[in-house]
């Protein structure tokens, strides 16, 4: 007899090169921090939706066409997005995938980012910028969840398979999702500041 995984969520998780790494992930710790200094709208913003922490998700939400740093992020990370995009299997019908929004979130500790999903994006991503020992990592949601019905608890194993699944964060990683697939963070357990930049890709 076999057993077939049929339809499975796929999580892409990679690094930037080693040339790029070290020096670009400096750069856009810098400019994080400073963000969160200046960027009075974002920080109103924040307080409101985002308690405790500073994103600048509603106020500087295209920071690849402002900051050229954020721009050498994005051309690193359309290597990862279309490398995804092919393990996918899209046919883009000779569209490509571009990215749409790019946004930092700083995270001091006992902050957390609520459940949620990117909509009218493709693919959305995290990459990790500064992860202090301990920081929480991201928890993604078995996405048929709401048609178990009367199935029992899943035991939690190696790979996933329990309704929850959380992914250590680690600095200088890139991790890629079906923006579709739900996720949170939660609460940041770790000293320092954990500061990460969010994207996501449409098909144009």
């Amino acid at each position: 007899m076999t057993t077939r995984a049929l339809f499975p969520t796929l999580l892409y998780q990679g690094r930037l090169s080693s040339r790029k790494r070290p020096s670009l992930r400096e750069r856009l710790l810098r400019e994080a921090v400073q963000l969160r200094e200046d960027d009075g709208a974002g920080r109103i913003w924040s307080r409101d939706n985002y308690p405790g922490g500073y994103t600048s998700y509603g106020s500087l939400c295209r920071l690849q066409d402002i900051s050229p740093t954020f721009a050498a992020l994005e051309r690193a990370l359309d290597v990862h997005a279309r490398r995804f995009a092919r393990q996918l299997a899209f046919d883009l019908r000779g569209k490509r995938l571009a990215m749409t929004d790019c946004w930092v979130n700083v995270m001091p500790c006992g902050v957390a980012h609520s459940l949620h999903l990117h909509p009218q994006s493709v693919i959305s991503g995290t990459y990790y910028v500064q992860v202090p020992p301990g920081s929480s990592g991201i928890k993604f949601e078995d996405p048929r969840l709401d048609r178990y019905m009367a199935a029992p608890p899943r035991r939690a194993r190696a790979g996933g398979g329990g309704t929850w699944v959380t992914v250590p964060a680690t600095e200088g990683k890139v991790l890629l999702f079906e923006s579709w697939l739900r996720h949170e963070v939660p609460a940041q357990r770790g000293r320092g500041l954990r500061v990460s930049v969010s994207f996501n890709y449409g098909w144009f």
